[in-house]
C-alpha cells in the first residue's frame, strides 16, 4: 500500500491493474482513505460495473453522468434552484465542477469501458490539473502519465509441510483462515489441517474472492474434502455473499465477466494456452496456439493484450520470457477448449512441440550449451511430463519412446533416476506403434536406470537392433559405467571395451571421453595408477575440448582421487574444488556429493575433524535427498573412518554399517571390501579378535575378485592387527610385510597421515618380537 501511495504522490493517474478477485478495489479503497489528507476537496469513489457496454450513450456520456452522480453535482436546470452558470454540456460541467478542487477520483472496474474511461480521464486531468484519479482495471488505459500497478495475488506456500506457524507468514493463508473462522467459528489452523490449507491456498493461486468462496464452503465440508474436490472449483465455489455484485458472487461468474471482454482472437489463444503447464514460452504458445484465423505472428500481440487484461501472468525467467495461467483461469479455458472442439487437436500440437524441444535438446546436453539446455529443460519439466502422460494416454509408443530417449541423459545429469524409470516404464508399457531400433534404445536406458535406481535389473546389453553403430556405442558405454558402479566389473570391462574403439573410429570425441572415463575408473577399482592418469587425463582434455562440464566433473573426479592416492592433498583439493564449482554451477547434485565428500577426506587426511564431518555430512544429506546409494555409502565411509580416527568407536561402526548396507544395494564390491575391513578395525580396537577376524577374511575375499591391490592390502593389515591380538606376532609381521609389498606394486604406499592402524599394529608385533626377529617375518612376507 505504501508503494500505491507514494504513486499517487508522483502521477495524477494510477491504475491498478490485475485479474478479476484479486483485490484491487479493496487496495484503492484504503490507498484513498489515507490520501484523503492530501486532497482537502473530496475523495470520491465511482463504481463503473454496472455500466452496460453494450447499451453505454455515444460519446461516453453514461459514464460522465455516473461520475456526476457519484460526485452530487446537480443539473444547473434543477427546478426550484437558481441557475449555476455551469455548462449544459455533463462532461463541461463535470471539468468546471473540479477544476480548481484537489480532489481525487476512484475509478472502479474500468475495464469494460475501458476507451471511455480513457477518454474522460484525458480530458479530466486536463481541465481539472489539481485533480487525481485512481483507477481499478484489468488493463491499463494507456495514457501518457499513467503510472500502472500491477496487484498481486496474496503470498502462498512453497512448501507443503510447513507447519501452522510457517504457514501464517503468508497473507493468503491469514485471509484463509480469518475468512474460515468467520464461516466456522473456532476454525484455526493446526498439524491435522495444515497440508490441506496450503493446498488450497496454492491452488487458489492467492486470489482473495476465490479463497474467500472456498472458506464459505467450510460450514459444508471439512478442509481435507474441500482441498480434494478443487478440481472441481466452479462447481464448488458457487455460492458468495448476497450483498456482493452478481460478477464476484461465483468463481465463474468472476471469469465469465473477463471472458467476455476478449476479442474472438484473444479467445482463442486464451483457451489453447489451457493446454500448457506451468507457462510456457513464446515459442512454444505460437506453435501450440496459431491455428486458422490466428498465424504465429498474431501470437505474440494476442498474448502481450491478454497479459495486458491480466488474464495471463508473464513470469520473467533467466533468458526468457514465461507466459502462465492461473489455475482457475487454467481450468475456465479447459472447459472453453472442450466447448470449442479442439481439445484433441491442440494436446497433439502441444505433444509434438515438446517431443522435438526434447530432440534439440538431447545434443545439446553434451557440450557448451549444457547449462542452458539444463536451465530449458528444468523449466519445461512440467509440460514434458504432460506431453509424456498425453502420449501414454494415446496409446503412442512413437513420440512416447522418442520423448524419453531424448530425455533419458537429463534425467540422469539431474539425478532424477526415479523419474526417468516411471517415465520409460510407462512408453515401453506401449507395446506397439515404435521403430525396433527405437525401442532397443529405451530398452537400454531402462536397463541403467534401474541399476541406478535399485542396484540390481535384468541386464539386456544392446544388440544389433540398434543398428546406427554410434547410437549401439553410446547404449554400451552407459551400461557399462552404470555396472561398474553396481559391482558387475567384468560385463562392465567388457562392454566397454567394445564402445571404445567404436568411438575413436567414428570421431565420436564424447563418447571416446565418457569410455576413457570409465576406463580409468576401472583402473582405479583394480588399483592400476598408470592407466587411471593416462585415461582420466585424455578424458578431461577432449571434455575441455568439448566444452561438456558434466564430463569434467567426471574427469577431475577420478584425478582428484588419484592424487590423494599419491599423497599430493593439495592437487586432490584444488581439483576437488574446481569439479565441486562446475556441478554445483549445473546443479549436477550426484557429483557434488561425491565431491564434498572427497573434499571431507582430504580434510580427514589433515586431521581437521570437524571440517571432515562437515563436508562427508553435507555429501550425505544430498546423496540421500537424491536416492543415490553410491553417494551415501561414500559419505558415510568418510564419517565413519572420521569417528574411528576421533575414538568414536560406537559412532564408527554405526555409520560403516550404514554405508556396508547400502554399498550391498547396489552391489558395489570396492565399498563393500572397505566397509567390511573398517567395520574389522573398529571389532580389532575393542579386542574382539574373532568378530575381526571375520570381517577381514571376507573383506579379503571381496578384495581379490575385486583385484585390487590397495583393497587387499587393506585386510591385510587387518588381519596382521588380529594376529598381534591373538598372540601370533611373527604372522601378523608377515602380513604387514605383504601388504606393504602390494601397496608399493601399486606406487602408492601408504602415506604418513593413513598409517595410524598399521602403526599401532607394528609397535605391538615390534614390542614383542624385538626389532630383528620382527624384521625378518615383514621380510618374508615383503618377498612372497
Amino acid at each position: 500500500m505504501a508503494q500505491v501511495q507514494a504513486l499517487l504522490k508522483a502521477a495524477r493517474l494510477v491504475t491498478l491493474t490485475g485479474p478479476g478477485g484479486v483485490g484491487k478495489t479493496r487496495l484503492a479503497l484504503e490507498t484513498a482513505a489515507r490520501a484523503a489528507a492530501d486532497h482537502p476537496d473530496g475523495v470520491w469513489l465511482v463504481e463503473l460495473a454496472g455500466l452496460d457496454r453494450t447499451t453505454r450513450a455515444p460519446g461516453g456520456d453514461g459514464l460522465v453522468e455516473t461520475v456526476i452522480a457519484a460526485l452530487g453535482i446537480r443539473d444547473d436546470t434543477a427546478p426550484g434552484l437558481p441557475r449555476s452558470g455551469l455548462p449544459a454540456d455533463p462532461a463541461a460541467r463535470l471539468a468546471e465542477a473540479l477544476r480548481t478542487r484537489r480532489a481525487l477520483l476512484v475509478l472502479d472496474n474500468c475495464e469494460h469501458v475501458i476507451d471511455e474511461v480513457a477518454a474522460f480521464g484525458e480530458r479530466l486531468l486536463r481541465a481539472a490539473p489539481e485533480a487525481r484519479i485512481l483507477a481499478t482495471s484489468q488493463e491499463p488505459l494507456r495514457l501518457a502519465g499513467e503510472s500502472v500497478w500491477p496487484v498481486p495475488p496474496l503470498q502462498t506456500p512453497h512448501s507443503p509441510g510447513d507447519g501452522p506457524a510457517t504457514l501464517r507468514r503468508f497473507s493468503a493463508v491469514r485471509l484463509f483462515e480469518a475468512r474460515a473462522a468467520a464461516a466456522v467459528p473456532g476454525f484455526a489452523i493446526d498439524a491435522a489441517n495444515a497440508r490441506a490449507v496450503a493446498a488450497i491456498c496454492r491452488r487458489l493461486d492467492g486470489v482473495p474472492l476465490a479463497l474467500e468462496l472456498a472458506a464459505t464452503r467450510l460450514r459444508a465440508l471439512d478442509v481435507h474434502d474441500l482441498a480434494e474436490r478443487l478440481d472441481d472449483r466452479f462447481r464448488l465455489l458457487s455460492w458468495g455473499h448476497r450483498g456482493t455484485p452478481a460478477r464476484q458472487r461465483t468463481l465463474r461468474a468472476m471469469i465469465d465477466w473477463s471472458w467476455e471482454l476478449l476479442s474472438g482472437p484473444e479467445r482463442l489463444v486464451l483457451r489453447r494456452l489451457a493446454v500448457f503447464y506451468e507457462g510456457c514460452t513464446l515459442e512454444a504458445a505460437e506453435e501450440v496456439c496459431a491455428d486458422g484465423d490466428v498465424t504465429p505472428q498474431d501470437v505474440l500481440d494476442l498474448l502481450a493484450r491478454l497479459v495486458d487484461r491480466s488474464m495471463v501472468v508473464r513470469a520473467d525467467s533467466p533468458g526468457r520470457t514465461r507466459y502462465r495461467l492461473l489455475e482457475s483461469v487454467a481450468a475456465y479455458a479447459l472447459d472453453r477448449l472442450e466447448e470449442a472442439g479442439e481439445t484433441e487437436r491442440v494436446r497433439v500440437r502441444h505433444l509434438a512441440f515438446h517431443t522435438e524441444l526434447a530432440e534439440r535438446a538431447e545434443p545439446g546436453l553434451h557440450g557448451p550449451e549444457q547449462r542452458r539446455w539444463l536451465r530449458r529443460l528444468d523449466a519445461e519439466h512440467a509440460n514434458l511430463r504432460g506431453a509424456l502422460e498425453e502420449a501414454v494416454r494415446r496409446r503412442d509408443a512413437g513420440p512416447a519412446l522418442r520423448l524419453v530417449n531424448a530425455l533419458a541423459w537429463y534425467w540422469y545429469l539431474r539425478g532424477r533416476i526415479g523419474e526417468g524409470r516411471r517415465a520409460f516404464a510407462m512408453a515401453l508399457g506401449i507395446r506397439t506403434g515404435a521403430p525396433t531400433a527405437t525401442r532397443a534404445r529405451a530398452e537400454a536406458w531402462q536397463t541403467g536406470l534401474d541399476l541406478l535406481g535399485e542396484g540390481s535389473a535384468d541386464v539386456r546389453t544392446p544388440s544389433e537392433t540398434i543398428a546406427d553403430p554410434g547410437e549401439r556405442a553410446r547404449a554400451e558405454w552407459f551400461l557399462s559405467d552404470v555396472l561398474l558402479g553396481a559391482g558387475d566389473l567384468g560385463l562392465s570391462r567388457d562392454l566397454v571395451g567394445r564402445a571404445l574403439p567404436v568411438f575413436r573410429r567414428l570421431g565420436d570425441r564424447w563418447g571416446t571421453a565418457a569410455a576413457l572415463a570409465t576406463e580409468a575408473n576401472h583402473a582405479l577399482v583394480r588399483g592400476d595408477l598408470g592407466t587411471l592418469e593416462r585415461s582420466g587425463e585424455e578424458s578431461l582434455a577432449i571434455f575441455r575440448e568439448l566444452g561438456d562440464r558434466w564430463g569434467q566433473v567426471r574427469a577431475i573426479d577420478l584425478l582428484a582421487r588419484l592424487a590423494e592416492i599419491r599423497g599430493d592433498r593439495r592437487r586432490s583439493a584444488v581439483l576437488c574444488r574446481d569439479g565441486l564449482r562446475l556441478a554445483e554451477e549445473l546443479g549436477l547434485w550426484l557429483q557434488v556429493s561425491l565431491l564434498q565428500s572427497g573434499l571431507g577426506r582430504i580434510a580427514l587426511l589433515a586431521g581437521d575433524h570437524a571440517e571432515s564431518d562437515r563436508r562427508h555430512e553435507r555429501g550425505r544429506l544430498l546423496a540421500a535427498e537424491h536416492g543415490y546409494r553410491p553417494g551415501e555409502a561414500f559419505a558415510l565411509t568418510g564419517l565413519a573412518l572420521t569417528a574411528r580416527r576421533a575414538c568414536r568407536l560406537d559412532a564408527a561402526e554405526a555409520h560403516m554399517r550404514d554405508a556396508l548396507a547400502r554399498a550391498r544395494e547396489v552391489r558395489y564390491a570396492p565399498a563393500i571390501a572397505l566397509g567390511l575391513a573398517e567395520l574389522g578395525f573398529t571389532a580389532e580396537q575393542r579386542g574382539d579378535a574373532a568378530a575381526a577376524g571375520e570381517l577381514h577374511r571376507e573383506a579379503l575375499a571381496v578384495a581379490r575378485d575385486i583385484g585390487d591391490p590397495r583393497a587387499i592390502a587393506l585386510t591385510l593389515e587387518g588381519l596382521a592387527g588380529v594376529a598381534a591380538l591373538t598372540g601370533t606376532p611373527a604372522e601378523a609381521a608377515r602380513l604387514l610385510g605383504e601388504a606393504a609389498a602390494l601397496r608399493e606394486s601399486t606406487g602408492a604406499p601408504l602415506p604418513p597421515e593413513e598409517r595410524g592402524d598399521v602403526d599401532r599394529i607394528t609397535t605391538t608385533a615390534h614390542s614383542v618380537l624385538g626389532a630383528e626377529a620382527f624384521t625378518r617375518a615383514f621380510t618374508e612376507g615383503h618377498t612372497t
